[in-house]
Order: structure tokens, then sequence, then C-alpha cells
């Protein structure tokens, strides 16, 4: 489990006396913990699956990015290269990206396998892309690739 795997490399950070990976460790189960009350609040569960941790990994890297770019933009460099060094952190935690390619042969099987013919399917084959496939993917980038396949 993924959980476990977070509390171990926090132990061995503080350990190495590690601050941005402390830190960073610690911001991540702190989203984990949020997530499982959420969750028990509503009913669901009491511990959120690994396919939701790495959604949530997937969701601080990208606002990361941003705040990185809005960084750069104001000229404060030494804050920007923070949340880039952030990344890399949750990054080592993160499976391998799927390539373009890779994504295309995925988002083919999906159309297949749900029998996608129109824009009214979108939300079907995403939900099984994300299933299969969370945190390997931009899940904005492969709305508008299968928007673009069940349009034409």
């Amino acid at each position: 489990m993924l959980r476990n795997k977070f509390k171990n490399h926090l132990l061995s950070a503080m350990k190495e006396k590690d601050t941005i990976k402390v830190s960073t460790l610690r911001l991540i189960l702190a989203a984990i913990k949020y997530r499982d009350l959420e969750s028990r609040s509503k009913g669901t569960g009491d511990t959120v699956s690994d396919s939701v941790v790495l959604e949530i990994l997937a969701k601080m890297v990208k606002q990361r990015a941003e705040t990185a770019k809005i960084y750069e933009k104001a000229g404060r460099n030494e804050l920007a290269d923070c949340e880039i060094k952030e990344i890399n952190v949750i990054n080592a935690f993160m499976p391998r990206m799927l390539t373009m390619d890779e994504l295309d042969k995925v988002i083919t099987e999906s159309i297949t396998a749900i029998d996608a013919k129109s824009l009214r399917d979108l939300g079907k084959v995403i939900s099984k892309i994300k299933k299969d496939y969370s945190g390997r993917c931009d899940f904005t980038e492969v709305s508008q690739m299968i928007r673009k396949r069940l349009e034409g």
C-alpha cells in the first residue's frame, strides 16, 4: 500500500534531515488523511484506495507546476526551485506516465470496450481509463483526445 511506503520514506527522510522531502511527504500524508475523512463522512469506506492516492499525487504535481510558473514569472526563482524539488519528491512515487502512443492505444481500447458512439459516452470512457490508468496520464489531455475521436 502506498500509504505505508510514504510513512517509511518519511521516517528515513527525517533521519537524513532532508527538509524538503519531510515536508512534502507530510503534505502527501495529510492530503490522504483528509480524503480518508471525507470518504468516511460520505460513508464510502474507511480508507481510500491506491488509485485515489495516485489521483491526489497527480493533483499535487499539477498544483506545484502551476505555482512554480507563477513564481518564475514574478522573478522568485528560489521559490520556484522549491516547488520543483517537491514535484520531484512526489514524482518518485508516481507510476511511469503513458507515452502518446500508449495513451492513444488505451483510448482506442476503452472506446471499443465501452462501445462509445458519441460524446454522451465521454464520461464512461474517461471513467474506465481513470479506473485502469489513474496517475499515469493527464486527464485533461485524455478528455480532449476522446472528444476529437467521438466527434469525428
